[in-house]
């Protein structure tokens, strides 16, 4: 489903203009990257939670390709930031 079709799904079910759902959808946005900025977390209740995870850098490391057999070599990774997301109750349940 693409952002216009979701913008009409959502002005269809709940008769508002679509313009005021797509003004609400990007302030949902924005209000959801500033909070994981913040706090490393955002709740979208009855849907899911937006997690910030911190993953360590790691060194450059030799390895066994399992197919060939042949020595490789793995290259080094930085630290990064990554985003979980797991979904609440309400939306396992609904699935």
């Amino acid at each position: 489903m693409s952002k216009s079709e979701l913008i009409e799904k959502i002005a269809d079910e709940c008769s508002l203009a679509k313009k005021d759902v797509k003004a609400a959808l990007e302030a949902l946005a924005s209000v959801g990257h500033k909070e994981m900025k913040k706090s490393g977390e955002f709740l979208l209740p009855g849907f899911a939670k937006f997690i910030v995870v911190k993953k360590p850098a790691t060194k450059e490391r030799t390895g066994i390709n399992p197919f060939t057999k042949e020595p490789t070599v793995f290259k080094a990774k930085p630290a990064r930031k990554m985003l979980k997301v797991r979904p609440v109750k309400a939306a396992k349940d609904a699935v």
